[in-house]
């Protein structure tokens, strides 16, 4: 374990500890995924295991747990103290970081292992794809190209959603998105009924209110987490994913991507770097990178996408 503040001369509100001195902290129960489940949980290009599970994902869903279950206890304590009546709320979790660094992955992982702990058996997740807004709204606002930025988002419906699930609404409706059409699909929703631990998973779910506005979504949450990794890596990543996806997904005719179906590899890996350079890399640095030091912890990940080092916020 390592204080950041002792090593380069300033302080830092997190305190850092190596993968090694992490997986000591796990739980002596064994990880209640099988190697199938894992793989089906992961995504395209991570390099997740059972091994990775248990010295990672397993002591940090327990971590989480302890912080829900706290809130949980002191939700109570108050409420006595108040002599009201009311029911505990759920306890919100923000995963954030960039296109193909394996948010998605942990924030599925983390929803199988948390629903394994006795105090937060029911366990929802929602990305913050739904609450894009729609591809004919962005064309209109002339902002396609910038798609995942800040900008393209409703952030007052996401707002109002966790808003509503926070304040213990019995059932609240999320908008549906579809990865294959690259859209909203109208009359589709996604229902989320009182959990006890709501999971919202996105790119820009940590920024900060913008100018004007009092209350950001990223206030409502309990536990945040920012996956983290250098660029060159992310980059690496993106582009064999897009590969990937171009010799699968793409092949569908339905597929908004489906026009990359037919490139050869090097245009397909040319195309990648393109869309990288020119979306997702500015996205990258100017908007999410910098709410990396809101976060409650920090999953620092090596070249081979597996977790090096974890840094947690000092209480």
């Amino acid at each position: 374990m390592s204080d950041p503040a002792s090593q380069n001369g300033h302080v830092s509100p997190f305190v850092e500890l190596d993968r090694g001195d992490w997986a000591a902290l796990a739980p002596t129960m064994k990880a209640p995924l099988s190697q199938a489940e894992v793989t089906e949980l992961r995504g395209l290009g991570d390099a997740l295991d059972l091994v990775e599970v248990e010295e990672v994902y397993l002591p940090l869903s327990r971590l989480i747990s302890l912080y829900a279950e706290g809130a949980q206890q002191l939700h109570a304590a108050t409420t006595a103290f108040l002599r009201a009546k009311s029911e505990s709320t759920p306890f919100v979790i923000g995963v954030a970081g960039s296109v193909a660094v394996g948010k998605s992955t942990i924030a599925r992982l983390l929803r199988e292992l948390l629903a394994r702990w006795e105090g937060t058996p029911r366990v929802e997740l929602v990305t913050t794809d739904g609450f894009l807004f729609p591809n004919a709204e962005l064309e209109r606002r002339g902002i396609l190209d910038r798609k995942g930025f800040p900008e393209s988002y409703d952030r007052r419906a996401l707002l109002r959603f966790v808003s509503m699930v926070k304040s213990g609404a019995p059932e609240v409706h999320a908008p549906y998105y579809s990865h294959l059409e690259y859209d909203i699909v109208p009359g589709r929703e996604i229902g989320v009924s009182s959990p006890d631990v709501l999971i919202v998973e996105g790119l820009n779910v940590l920024q900060p209110p913008t100018p004007g506005s009092r209350l950001a979504v990223s206030d409502l949450f309990d536990f945040t987490i920012y996956v983290d990794a250098r660029t060159s890596d992310i980059a690496r990543w993106y582009e064999e994913r897009f590969l990937s996806l171009q010799r699968g997904a793409f092949a569908d005719p339905q597929s908004y991507f489906h026009r990359y179906a037919d490139l050869s590899e090097d245009e397909a890996r040319a195309r990648a770097r393109q869309i990288w350079k020119s979306i997702n890399e500015p996205n990258l640095v100017q908007n999410i990178l910098p709410t990396r030091p809101r976060a409650s912890l920090v999953l620092r990940k090596g070249g081979d996408h597996a977790v090096s080092s974890v840094l947690l916020r000092k209480t």
